[in-house]
């Protein structure tokens, strides 16, 4: 398959979207996670920080567990932490479904995935803005998603830094090569406006936090803002 055809081929893939609950009402996360649902969500993005890491602390697995009853979507856990290691069994038994883990910080980063894949569960790795595409290139074929952070993790609310879209087309070079059934996802600062320019480099996958949960008219709303923006979109 050649360029243009798979250029083809992605535009007339539906584009996922992964609502992050870091940013969701914690007062009302049941009832907004299944709005997300309801409005289309492919997945639910899970971001836990340890406050090591990443300099932040959010939740662990027992939100995983509170929030599995009101949803039949994929859980996917983006783990911001030291030792991800020691801390999959709990979150496979909560209800996850995938995991995504740093390609930095990482000891053994092969054995992570190995281990996550004991579990039968997909795994994805991630890159930090600063962090080269071609460390992918040893572990690409391993992995089911590469996720491209487009904020320094740690914090949401962030604003979608322009300098990691030559690196979004680069991975998607790098998966066409090694792995084409390899899904790209982005993270940070996804809204109207850096959705498109996101879809354009080569993801299909958006995790997106603020513009869902905290649009004015609500969850079902931000999800029909974002879908419309890149529907909107040729590629």
């Amino acid at each position: 398959m050649n360029q243009k055809q798979r250029t083809d081929e992605l535009r007339n893939c539906a584009v996922k979207l992964a609502p992050s609950i870091l940013s969701a009402d914690f007062a009302r996360l049941g009832e907004q996670v299944f709005e997300a649902e309801k409005a289309g969500a492919d997945r639910i993005h899970v971001d836990v920080m340890d406050g090591h890491f990443v300099p932040n602390i959010s939740f662990g697995a027992t939100i995983v567990q509170s929030i599995r009853p009101v949803t039949s979507l994929p859980l996917e856990i983006h783990l911001m932490i030291s030792d991800p290691d020691s801390f999959l069994e709990q979150f496979v038994q909560a209800g996850a479904d995938s995991f995504l883990v740093h390609w930095e910080g990482n000891n053994n980063l092969y054995r992570t995935i190995r281990s996550i894949k004991q579990f039968e569960k997909p795994v994805g790795v991630v890159i930090n803005p600063a962090t080269p595409a071609l460390v992918l290139q040893e572990i690409l074929a391993e992995v089911d998603l590469v996720l491209v952070m487009t904020i320094n993790p740690g914090f949401g609310s962030q604003h979608f830094l322009p300098m990691t879209l030559g690196k979004i087309r680069q991975v998607r070079r790098m998966i066409e090569e090694f792995n084409p059934d390899c899904e790209l996802e982005l993270d940070g600062g996804i809204d109207a406006t850096t959705a498109p320019l996101g879809v354009t480099a080569g993801a299909n996958v958006l995790a997106a936090g603020s513009a869902i949960f905290s649009h004015e008219d609500g969850v079902a709303a931000g999800m029909k803002h974002l879908q419309a923006a890149i529907n909107r979109h040729e590629i």
